[in-house]
């Protein structure tokens, strides 16, 4: 197959002062922040799913952008089409990853698991073939076990044995897969792990069927040689009325209770922490504090609407306090996969680019911005300073648990009563935050 984006060039940083649409402002892979690449902070990675089969349709109406690259659409050829398509977006914009579900890849077969494993081996061989010389590879994958109406109540969840051993199926391919294709991890996302109403649903079944399924997923993983991080991505409604992956909090828990936290990470989506009610830096703080922030989906969501939107992230505000989590982390095991889709309306190849332009921009002026706000340094101090009185005293013997109810008790009652804890300063952070984006 010749060109498919014609007339869109190589897209390359030209900085801040550039008209031109179709190049980087802010993107430049090889500065250096930190000690470390622009690129090395930045594993940006193309979404298989919203980048090259999304069209727009909605719950309201049809697509309108043509994905079909020139090819009808559910064949193999099309599935090698998107390939294609994939691999030469990605070298124009510089993207070194790509995330899939397995039926992204190909149209699955509903009748028989085996014909659509095998689509699978020819088209990741296709794959393989076409990335080869390159430095193009798998970030993550991961098995789509919601779509499909086998999986109406749930994958790990589901009441039935038969559907169970279908997502294991699903789960055992994928993983070879990842292996085949270099990935560094590999994600749960529980579409459907989740109840509609109590009245039907036991829950301590299902979580713990969920858990076995991953404890069987990590220990094949490792036996055919995975030795990447398994992540699971929270997500709190939608399409379930409840999920049992509601927040990071909510997963952390669960991955502790299960004996999981070893080697499994959060996969932190943006617009999810907006349906759980938390900012994005929310949740990378909870992972972050946890020792499990492991990777990211880097969208947005609109928090008028109580759903999913996947825009592309275009707010400095977000990814600068989202970088200063993911550089307090030491850099992320897995990377930034736009899980966003353009706009219904803005339906052209142009557009395509256009949004990732946006998205990488965005993310690089956060890390900017983030390395800024460390090297400022103001804001950490403060922080240690609210603290101080830790630091010495009755507050020491805190931290280091060398007290009992009955010495703080007593401490307490010959003060009569404290001193004032202290300001917040929440403005006067805020307005450092302030300066620190548009003040220099």
């Amino acid at each position: 197959m010749g060109e498919i984006f014609k007339n869109i060039p190589e897209i390359k940083f030209e900085g801040k002062e550039s008209k031109n649409p179709f190049s980087f402002r802010y993107y430049d892979a090889d500065r250096v922040i930190m000690g470390k690449k622009m690129s090395e902070h930045l594993p940006f990675a193309m979404a298989w799913w919203h980048n090259l089969s999304a069209t727009g349709a909605d719950m309201f109406g049809a697509g309108t952008t043509d994905k079909s690259f020139g090819v009808k659409p559910g064949t193999m050829e099309h599935a090698k089409a998107k390939v294609d398509a994939g691999i030469e977006f990605m070298k124009k914009l510089g993207i070194k990853y790509y995330c899939f579900h397995d039926v992204d890849l190909i149209p699955e077969c509903s009748e028989d698991i085996n014909v659509t494993n095998e689509r699978l081996d020819e088209i990741t061989d296709y794959i393989l073939e076409k990335t080869k010389g390159t430095d193009i590879k798998c970030l993550w994958a991961t098995a789509n076990m919601f779509s499909n109406p086998r999986f109406m109540n749930g994958a790990g969840s589901t009441n039935s044995a038969e559907v169970y051993c279908f997502a294991a199926a699903q789960i055992k391919k994928v993983l070879e897969l990842t292996v085949k294709l270099g990935g560094r991890g590999y994600v749960f996302w529980g579409g459907r792990e989740g109840y509609e109403t109590l009245l039907n649903t036991d829950v301590k079944f299902e979580q713990e069927n969920i858990a076995n399924l991953m404890k069987m997923a990590v220990e094949y993983g490792r036996s055919i040689g995975f030795k990447g991080t398994f992540f699971i991505e929270p997500k709190p409604k939608e399409p379930m009325k409840h999920q049992y992956d509601f927040d990071a909090a909510t997963s952390i828990a669960f991955l502790k209770e299960h004996g999981l936290d070893k080697d499994f990470k959060m996969n932190i989506e943006a617009n999810h922490a907006t349906l759980a009610g938390h900012t994005f830096q929310h949740e990378l703080r909870i992972s972050r504090v946890n020792g499990m922030l492991g990777s990211v989906d880097a969208n947005t969501g609109d928090p008028m609407l109580g759903w999913d939107t996947d825009e592309f992230p275009h707010n400095a505000y977000d990814t600068t306090l989202a970088m200063y989590e993911i550089l307090k982390n030491g850099g992320l095991d897995g990377g930034l996969n736009f899980d966003s889709k353009s706009r219904r309306p803005s339906n052209t190849y142009e557009d395509m680019f256009y949004s990732f332009i946006l998205g990488m921009d965005v993310f690089a002026l956060g890390l900017i911005k983030a390395a800024e706000l460390i090297e400022d340094g103001r804001i950490e101090k403060f922080v240690e300073e609210k603290y101080a009185s830790y630091n010495e005293g009755i507050g020491k013997k805190i931290l280091e648990r060398s007290t009992t109810l009955s010495e703080l008790s007593d401490y307490a009652l010959k003060l009569k009563k404290p001193s004032s804890p202290g300001s917040g300063r929440q403005e006067y952070l805020q307005s450092i935050l302030n300066d620190i984006l548009f003040g220099r």
